[in-house]
């Protein structure tokens, strides 16, 4: 299955298509705010059929991702969720994996497109060890079930559990039958809303050419400090022991007054200085949120009071919340 081809459930009834990085799927199946109380009571599911899956099989699969990852996975237990990142040699996020071993396979997906560039990489770095990467998004579609669902997982399904919900990487050729099965089906917007407000960053949105972990939140989370090296560990370490990121993520409460949403990259200024004052960060995502209205996370110089009143694009005011502490 290529990038953004789009999903069978779009043929559902309501369903309206995404845009953006979520191509391929629905934005929602015609009221938002009723899916996202669903998904947040415990009940439907979302599909993410356009995220990338990847596999690695071979009897050095743990061993030898523990030399390229982030995260400690050597010892992974079967059926551990865990997630982990690609760093440039200077430090800034380049792949974002959500993970989980089978103890047999470890399976993986990603943002939606990035698979191929990241399974360049890893086949760049295979050397000696018994490993295989394989590109599984053609006969995987990755689908979620919110935390509190009480659905049956279809069986052989590998499932990877969090304390947010889980993803199951599910035979494309299932994901009609498990809808039906399933629904109601809930779209990405409901599901943005629910990240944006569980504060949990996605490569591509709060993240930029030089995004380093420690901006994010990601220390503990996706990045491990007491393993091996790795490409851009001294980064890494150096941040983590000496400093402090030039960046922080902030979660906003908006101006519920405004009509439309503000855009990613939209600029962040302090209230005060108006609409020409400096430029402090931008919105990374914003969303519609079924209880605490327009929300958005943002990337704000470190140094920006954590109380100050802020202003989005040119007339959205937003206070917000700490996310990074400064």
């Amino acid at each position: 299955m290529l990038p953004h081809t789009p999903s069978p459930l779009l043929s559902l009834p309501g369903a309206v298509a995404a845009e953006g990085p979520d191509e391929g799927v629905a934005a929602h199946y015609g009221d938002p705010f009723r899916e996202q109380r669903a998904l947040a009571g415990g009940s439907g599911f979302v599909d993410l059929s356009h995220r990338g899956v990847i596999t690695v099989t071979g009897p050095d699969r743990l061993s030898w991702l523990h030399l390229l990852l982030t995260q400690h996975v050597s010892e992974l237990p079967p059926g551990r969720a865990t997630e982990a990142l690609i760093l440039s040699p200077h430090g800034h996020i380049e792949h974002a994996l959500y993970l989980v071993d089978d103890g047999e396979t470890t399976w993986a997906h990603v943002e939606p497109g990035t698979q191929e560039a990241l399974i360049a990489y890893l086949e760049s770095m295979k050397f000696f060890y018994k490993v295989d990467v394989t590109d599984r998004t053609g006969d995987f579609a990755v689908t979620y079930l919110p935390a509190g669902s009480i659905a049956e997982v279809p069986e052989g399904v590998v499932v990877r559990e969090t304390a947010y919900g889980r993803d199951l990487f599910l035979p494309r050729a299932q994901l009609a039958e498990f809808a039906a099965a399933h629904g109601p089906a809930a779209g990405v917007l409901a599901h943005e809303a629910l990240r944006v407000e569980g504060h949990r960053p996605r490569l591509g949105l709060e993240t930029d050419h030089r995004t380093i972990p420690h901006e994010l939140g990601l220390i503990g989370v996706a990045v491990h400090l007491q393993k091996g090296c790795y490409r851009g560990q001294e980064t890494v370490a150096r941040v983590h022991n000496l400093g402090k990121p030039p960046r922080r993520l902030v979660f906003l409460h908006l101006d519920g007054s405004e009509v439309s949403l503000p855009a990613h990259g939209a600029p962040v200024r302090l209230a005060a200085d108006g609409p020409e004052g400096r430029q402090l960060g931008f919105v990374t995502t914003s969303a519609r949120h079924h209880e605490l209205g327009p929300i958005a996370l943002a990337l704000v110089k470190r140094n920006v009071p954590v109380d100050a009143p802020l202003l989005v694009g040119e007339a959205t005011a937003a206070s917000q919340e700490t996310v990074v502490e400064p």
